[in-house]
């Protein structure tokens, strides 16, 4: 079995062929995919994919991209379904300066604003993170210090990976993992203990290295594995039982099945 611990399955590139990702991903053995809602049209469509396919989870959260243009619009909506049950995490938040399409002290207030909903309502956050590790922690450690994170689609480097470990979180491995020129970040993943590990295909984007050029889709994940079975010098089902494992607790994810 694999968890796909980083999708976005309701965004229009990908919704409107959904069920045949989702068939393929059964094929290919995955028991469950987190989707990632990032506004109100994928989060609306991510609740009813989820009635229908009961191993689908979501989680929500405005991008550190977005915040300006509909983060005030999509937290209450946000905040609702969590405070429902609805959601399985927070997220993705964070902080990007690489391309700041939100000023970075907006960025800020968003994070913080997510904090302290994942705190009220006992979840999970997902982090995005991109050339802001130094606020991301010094935010982290003042408004959500002992709580239960993810790093998405890691790119950091190995001092900021161990900035992540040290405060418990995890670091999860997306299809860049495989690229021919990511020899660092293979270094990460040999460096990171196998139970603070998940692996995700970030679907629609990052297609692992033999599918570049394509849209990237959760039944791809199996080579995200690979790599990092190939990293650490473990076989690919170690790798497979361990994420599936540190995904099912990370998230809380009810007792999964590898016949969907």
């Amino acid at each position: 079995m694999l968890i796909d611990s980083h999708a976005h399955l309701t965004v229009p590139s990908v919704v409107d062929r959904v069920e045949e990702l989702l068939q393929r991903a059964q094929q290919k053995n995955l028991s469950a995919i987190v989707n990632i809602c990032v506004d109100p049209a994928s989060l609306d469509k991510g609740l009813h994919l989820a009635q229908r396919h009961p191993w689908v989870f979501n989680a929500a959260a405005t991008t550190p991209h977005d915040v300006e243009k509909e983060g005030e619009l999509f937290f209450p909506l946000v905040e609702k379904e969590a405070r429902a049950g609805k959601l399985i995490a927070i997220g993705e938040t964070g902080l990007d300066y690489h391309y700041e399409h939100s000023p970075t002290l907006l960025q800020k207030e968003y994070l913080i604003r997510y904090f302290e909903l994942a705190k009220a309502t006992h979840l999970p956050v997902i982090f995005h993170c991109r050339e802001a590790f130094k606020d991301l922690f010094e935010l982290a450690d003042r408004h959500y210090p002992g709580g239960r994170a993810v790093l998405h689609c890691f790119t950091g480097t190995l001092e900021e990976a161990k900035g992540c470990l040290e405060r418990g979180w995890l670091i999860s491995m997306s299809g860049i993992i495989t690229f021919k020129k990511s020899a660092a970040l293979r270094a990460v993943a040999a460096y990171a203990p196998l139970d603070r590990l998940l692996i995700e295909t970030d679907t629609p984007y990052l297609a692992p290295e033999t599918k570049r050029g394509k849209t990237n889709e959760p039944s791809f994940i199996e080579e995200t594995a690979q790599a990092v079975a190939h990293a650490k010098g473990i076989s690919l089902e170690e790798v497979a039982v361990a994420t599936t494992q540190n995904a099912v607790q990370f998230f809380s994810l009810p007792k999964l099945s590898s016949t969907l």
